[in-house]
C-alpha cells in the first residue's frame, strides 16, 4: 500500500498550561524545592569561581622564578570549589527525587483515576493502546521535564548572567557585547529552528500512538485474524502508521543536524572573535596570561551548557508534546457525575421503577420509548425480545452508565442521579452475557466480587456455581492464569466465574444479562437452580433469550424497537397468544429439533 504523506499533527496544547499543571505536584514538598534551588545556587557559584582562582593562580606562577611563590592557598580553593560543584549539584538531585518521583506517581494516579470516572461513551470510543502509549510517554515527559527545566534551563541562565557581570566588570566592553550577540544569535536559532521542528515530533507521537492501537487490538483479536488468515493483512495496517512516523522521524533527526551545524557556527564565530581580543591585549599588555586564560575558561564554560541548553530546550519541548496527550485525558469531560448533595442508598428491600423512560445513544438514534415497569422488592422481572430491542439498554442505564434521556429511573423512590454511583453499583451485582475476566488467577477474578472476602467465602461461592470441582482438576487450581480477557478459559467456565463473583458480591438487586447462554442444557439446569436460590428475596432483573429459564418470573416484558409490547406472567402470555406465545412456540419446536439431531 502506498504511504500517506503526513498528516497534520494534533493542535498542541499550550505549553504553559501545561507547566502550570505540575506547579501543585511540586509545591507538596516546597521545602525541598526550596533546599534544591538553594544547592543549585551554590553549585553555580562555586562554578563560576573556578575561573577566577585559576587565573589568579596562573598570574602568580606567571612571574620571573626568583619571585615565583607556590599559591598552596589558592590551589586548595581550586580543587575544593572544584569539588563543590559537584557536591552540590549530586546533593540538588537527591534532595529533589522525591518531588519528581511523587509528581509522576500523582499525575500517573489522577489519569488512571479519572480513566476510571468517564462514561462508558468515552470507553467504547477509546483506543487502548494508544491511551496506554501517551500515559507511558507523558509520565516519562513529567521526569524530563521538572528535573531539566529547574536544573538545567535555570541553572544555565543563572551561570550567563555571573559570566556577563563578571566580564562587564573586568574587561573591555566588547567582551560583553560579542558574547551577549553570540548568546542572543545561538538562542533565536534554537527557538525558531525547534519551533519548526516540533510538527515532526508531534506527528511521531501520533503514529506512534495509532500504530500501537493497531498492534493491540490486532493481538487481542489474535483468533479472529487466523481465522480469516489475515496476518499480512493486519501487518500492513500496522505499516501504514510505521511509514507515516518513519518519515516524521527522519525529518526529526536531519532537521536536528542542521540546527546542531548551526548552533556549533555561531558558537565558533564568537568564541573566535573573543580569543583573538584577548590575545591582541595580551600581547598590548592590557591583560595578562590569567586574563586571557580566564576568559577562554569563561567561554568553555559558557558554551557546554549553552550548548546543552540548546539540547535542554529541544527536549523539554518534545517532552511537553508528549505530556500534551497525557494531560489532555485529565481534561476529557466526565459525562456521568455525582450531584452535590448525593445521597448514599441503604441496603435492604430495594424497590425498582423505570418511570416513562426514554434513551438515546446519539440524537438521530433513539433506542427506548417511554419505558414504565416496576420491580417490587424480592420480585423477578424478566426482558425478552428480539436482537436490538433494547434489553441490554436497561441494565446499563440500571448501573447509571448513562443517564436517561427523558423520564428517571427510581431505587425506593430515589432518582438514581440523586444518589452516590459508589452506594448505587455496590447494590447491584451482574451476571453479563460475555464475561471478560481479569489476567490474574481464577481466585483472584472471584474475589473481585468482593475483595475482602475470606477464603472460605470464596471456595463456597465457586460451589454454588457450580465450578469448583473443574477448579480442583486443574494442576494449579485457584492459582490458574486465566489469560487476557480470560481467553484460556471456555465461555461456559467463565460464565461460572461470573456467576460465583455475582454470588460472593451479595447484592441488593441482580441483573442477569443471559447469564446462562454459554453453558450446555445440563450445567444450565444446574445453575438455574442456583441462580433462583440466588435470586431468593433478592430484586432481580433477568435480560433473557431462552424463555424456559424465565417461566418463573414475576413478570415478563416482551420488548420491541425500545417500547414494551407485552408484559405478564408466563401463563397471562400464553394465554394472550401475542408476540411472546409465538416465541415461546418457536423455541419450543426448536428444542424438539434438536433433540431428534442429538437422539434420532
Amino acid at each position: 500500500m502506498r504511504a500517506t504523506r503526513l498528516t497534520k499533527p494534533p493542535a498542541n496544547r499550550h505549553d504553559w498550561k501545561t507547566i502550570r499543571s505540575l506547579l501543585p505536584y511540586l509545591w507538596e514538598f516546597k521545602g525541598r524545592v526550596i533546599a534544591a534551588l538553594i544547592l543549585l545556587l551554590l553549585a553555580k557559584l562555586a562554578n563560576v569561581s573556578v575561573p577566577l582562582i585559576l587565573k589568579e593562580i596562573i598570574d602568580v606562577l606567571d612571574q620571573p622564578k626568583a619571585l615565583v611563590v607556590l599559591p598552596l592557598f589558592l590551589l586548595l580553593a581550586y580543587g575544593i570549589l572544584r569539588f563543590c560543584s559537584t557536591l552540590f549539584g549530586e546533593l540538588r538531585d537527591a534532595v529533589f527525587a522525591k518531588v519528581t518521583q511523587r509528581a509522576i506517581r500523582r499525575v500517573a494516579i489522577q489519569v488512571f483515576a479519572h480513566l476510571h470516572s468517564l462514561s462508558l461513551r468515552f470507553h467504547l470510543a477509546r483506543q487502548t493502546g494508544g491511551v496506554s502509549r501517551d500515559i507511558e510517554r507523558g509520565t516519562r515527559g513529567i521526569s524530563f521535564l521538572l528535573n531539566f527545566m529547574l536544573f538545567n534551563i535555570l541553572p544555565t541562565l543563572l551561570e550567563i548572567g555571573l559570566v556577563m557581570l563578571i566580564l562587564i566588570n573586568r574587561y573591555d566592553i566588547w567582551f560583553f557585547i560579542i558574547t551577549l550577540l553570540t548568546l542572543l544569535a545561538y538562542i533565536a536559532l534554537t527557538l525558531i529552528v525547534t519551533e519548526w521542528r516540533m510538527i515532526f515530533r508531534r506527528t511521531m507521537n501520533d503514529m506512534d500512538s495509532k500504530a500501537n492501537t493497531r498492534a493491540i487490538d490486532s493481538l487481542l483479536n489474535y483468533e479472529t485474524v487466523k481465522y480469516f488468515g489475515n496476518e499480512a493483512w493486519e501487518t500492513q495496517r500496522y505499516d501504514e502508521h510505521l511509514q507515516q512516523w518513519e518519515k516524521a522521524a527522519v525529518r526529526n533527526q536531519t532537521s536536528l543536524a542542521t540546527l546542531n551545524t548551526g548552533q556549533s557556527a555561531i558558537i565558533a564565530i564568537g568564541i573566535t572573535l573573543l580569543m583573538l581580543m584577548a590575545a591582541d591585549k595580551v600581547v598590548t599588555g592590557e591583560m595578562s596570561l590569567g586574563d586571557l586564560v580566564l576568559v577562554n575558561a569563561f567561554l568553555l564554560q559558557l558554551y557546554m551548557p549553552l550548548h546543552f541548553l540548546g539540547f535542554v530546550y529541544r527536549e523539554i519541548k518534545h517532552s511537553l508534546a508528549d505530556m500534551e496527550k497525557l494531560f489532555s485525558l485529565l481534561d476529557e469531560n466526565q459525562e456521568i457525575t455525582d450531584r452535590q448533595n448525593a445521597i448514599k442508598l441503604n441496603a435492604g428491600n430495594v424497590t425498582v421503577a423505570f418511570t416513562h423512560v426514554s434513551f438515546s445513544y446519539e440524537t438521530n438514534r433513539q433506542i427506548l420509548f417511554d419505558v414504565n415497569f416496576t420491580i417490587p422488592a424480592g420480585s423477578t422481572v424478566a426482558v425478552v425480545g428480539q436482537s436490538g430491542s433494547g434489553k441490554s439498554t436497561l441494565a446499563r442505564l440500571l448501573f447509571r452508565f448513562y443517564d436517561v434521556t427523558d423520564g428517571k429511573i427510581l431505587i425506593n423512590d430515589h432518582d438514581l442521579r440523586d444518589v452516590t454511583q459508589e452506594s448505587l453499583r455496590a447494590m447491584i451485582g451482574i451476571v453479563p452475557q460475555d464475561t471478560v475476566l481479569f489476567n490474574e488467577s481464577i481466585y483472584y477474578n472471584i474475589a473481585y466480587g468482593r475483595p475482602s472476602a475470606t477464603q472460605e467465602e470464596i471456595l463456597a461461592a465457586a460451589k454454588s456455581a457450580h465450578i469448583h470441582d473443574f477448579i480442583d482438576s486443574l494442576p494449579d487450581k485457584y492459582q490458574t492464569q486465566v489469560g487476557e480477557r480470560g481467553l484460556k478459559l471456555s465461555g461456559g467456565e467463565k460464565q461460572r466465574i461470573a456467576i460465583a463473583r455475582a454470588i460472593l458480591k451479595n447484592p441488593a438487586i441482580l441483573v442477569f444479562d443471559e447469564a446462562t447462554s454459554a453453558l450446555d442444557s445440563r450445567t444450565e439446569k444446574n445453575i438455574q437452580k442456583e441462580l433462583k436460590q440466588l435470586a431468593k428475596d433478592r430484586t432481580t432483573l433477568v435480560i433473557a433469550h431462552r424463555l424456559s429459564t424465565i417461566i418463573d418470573a414475576n413478570q415478563i416484558l416482551v420488548m420491541d424497537n425500545g417500547r414494551i409490547i407485552e408484559r405478564g406472567t408466563h401463563q397471562q402470555l400464553l394465554i394472550k397468544n401475542g408476540t411472546y406465545a409465538q416465541m415461546w412456540k418457536l423455541q419450543q419446536q426448536e428444542e424438539q429439533t434438536q433433540t431428534v439431531i442429538a437422539f434420532p
